[in-house]
């Protein structure tokens, strides 16, 4: 079996340019700019015939592949690509105290803790866990071979990680910026990325 999985971040949001921290909890819409990257994206990528959308649960990813979505293509949301839980931190600023609480995480996370998480949050093992029955799910439908996957940015960091078999520890060396766009091949059981971090829609913008 052979499918081919176009993943991009979702668009911007006015709490990503505000410095809000968006996890799982926080269900923003799309801000003007957000907009403008997805239209760039949809005009660079109308021609690929997609034979599936899936989303997270969540409204930015569901507005940045609207215009696919409106030409008909079927869509389905998973809760396995939500973004992770942030937890206490969701919704506040990213102030000095919350940024060095960023910090001390991320680098445990360096350090291979991956247990770890911010109070009431989830940790990288939690979220691999949600995003492997997401992959499952998705591979299980033979008819899709050509697939669109809209997520969020630590998520697409880490589940680049273990489809592709570098350590979840090392999720920070993916670059991602919204729609960024990563293509990865899946064939014989094996997953290989075929453009890494795209992000040639945005160069007008």
């Amino acid at each position: 079996m052979k499918k081919t999985f176009y993943f991009i971040r979702h668009g911007q949001t006015d709490l990503n340019l505000r410095g809000i921290v968006q996890g799982r909890g926080v269900n923003s819409p799309l801000n003007e700019m957000g907009r403008k990257q997805a239209e760039a994206f949809y005009q660079a990528y109308k021609h690929v015939p997609f034979d599936k959308i899936y989303t997270s649960t969540l409204l930015r990813t569901h507005e940045t592949v609207a215009s696919f979505i409106k030409k008909g293509i079927p869509t389905e949301q998973l809760v396995g690509l939500d973004e992770i839980s942030w937890g206490i931190y969701e919704g506040r600023e990213q102030d000095e105290t919350i940024m060095a609480g960023f910090k001390a995480l991320v680098d445990q996370w360096r350090n291979n803790l991956l247990d770890v998480a911010v109070e009431n949050g989830e940790s990288p093992n939690a979220l691999v866990k949600r995003q492997q029955e997401a992959m499952h799910h998705m591979l299980a439908q033979e008819d899709e071979e050509l697939v669109l996957v809209c997520l969020h940015g630590r998520a697409l960091r880490i589940l680049l990680c273990h489809l592709t078999g570098i350590a979840i520890s090392q999720m920070d060396d993916f670059p991602h910026t919204n729609t960024a766009l990563y293509v990865v091949k899946y064939e014989d059981g094996k997953y290989s990325i075929l453009d890494y971090y795209n992000t040639k829609h945005l160069d007008e913008l």
